[in-house]
């Protein structure tokens, strides 16, 4: 049992973040690649939600819901990068207890959200395609507001039970975090006690928000599919299928890997690998995403072509 500093045992008061390697050059290597793929990140999806508010086109739900998205690619990847850029070059690879509280959270509640907004799209696409003629009756803007606001809301409380209760263990020994930011199972592995009890409400948790809105995706999708079947068209067919096909991409780079990391006992943790698979829920979604869902969209290029001012050239 943890006892407060000046007894037995003392509180950790921070933490050192290994990262993926201690070789300086090969440090560098990768603090190259990573500012490439994170100022990509920023910039992409930057220029997406710059484009949905600029152009008036595009004051649709489908975008709405599409910045957004960008927004919380933005919020995720700038959670973690900035400070693994750091430590890449830098000798002293520490992170105060407060500063991995509040990384946890932030990170935690925005994955949590990006989770459940992903049905949200998903029910767009069910409505674009199974009801067109009463779409923006459906998703009228009051409803759109709700859905999104209603998602921030339970992903925030969320992670907060979450990050609660793993911050809340006795760290009383060890304090080498095998990772290149504060996850939740990486530091709840180094806890003086047994966190069995924390695994089975994380497992509810990740239930509740993971398998959950998983299967809500897939009950869209194959109602979206039947209805796409009786579509004879071949064009009207093809073009159903592309818009659902991005979001299809998408959910399927985000959930596969994020399943792995939280829907498993501590007792299958592994270290290095984690670190890699997190890589793609965390980095490289949020570098795809502007390229498989938007900026291969003719709406988003006509959009850009307006804003560059090379619109009425394309279109002589």
């Amino acid at each position: 049992m943890w006892t407060p500093p000046g007894q037995n045992q003392s509180w950790v008061s921070e933490f050192i973040l290994l990262g993926f390697s201690g070789d300086p050059t090969f440090n560098r290597i990768l603090f190259i690649s990573f500012l490439l793929l994170y100022l990509s990140s920023v910039l992409g999806n930057g220029l997406i939600i710059a484009l949905i508010c600029l152009d008036i086109q595009l004051h649709t739900p489908m975008y709405f819901f599409l910045c957004i998205l960008s927004l919380l690619d933005m919020g995720c990847v700038t959670t973690t990068m900035p400070q693994m850029l750091v430590h890449l070059l830098a000798r002293s690879q520490t992170i105060s207890f407060a500063s991995c509280w509040l990384q946890m959270y932030v990170f935690g509640a925005l994955g949590l959200t990006e989770c459940i907004f992903f049905v949200v799209m998903a029910y767009d696409r069910y409505v674009a395609i199974c009801h067109p003629l009463h779409y923006t009756v459906i998703l009228s803007w009051g409803l759109c507001i709700r859905l999104a606001a209603g998602t921030w809301a339970c992903g925030f409380f969320f992670s907060l039970i979450h990050t609660f209760l793993t911050m809340r263990l006795p760290y009383c020994g060890p304090n080498v975090v095998n990772h290149y930011f504060c996850e939740g199972p990486s530091v709840r592995s180094l806890a003086c006690m047994d966190t069995h009890l924390i695994e089975m409400v994380d497992l509810v948790i990740s239930v509740f928000m993971v398998v959950a809105p998983l299967s809500l995706i897939l009950a869209s999708y194959i109602r979206i599919g039947q209805t796409i079947i009786k579509i004879k068209s071949t064009q009207g067919r093809c073009k159903a299928f592309s818009t659902c096909a991005s979001h299809v991409t998408v959910v399927t780079l985000f959930y596969a890997p994020a399943t792995y990391i939280y829907m498993r006992p501590n007792s299958s943790y592994s270290p290095e690998q984690d670190k890699q698979i997190s890589l793609f829920y965390n980095v490289f979604t949020a570098f795809l995403n502007p390229v498989v869902y938007s900026l291969r969209n003719k709406d988003i290029k006509g959009a850009f072509l307006k804003v560059m001012g090379w619109g009425r050239v394309a279109s002589q």
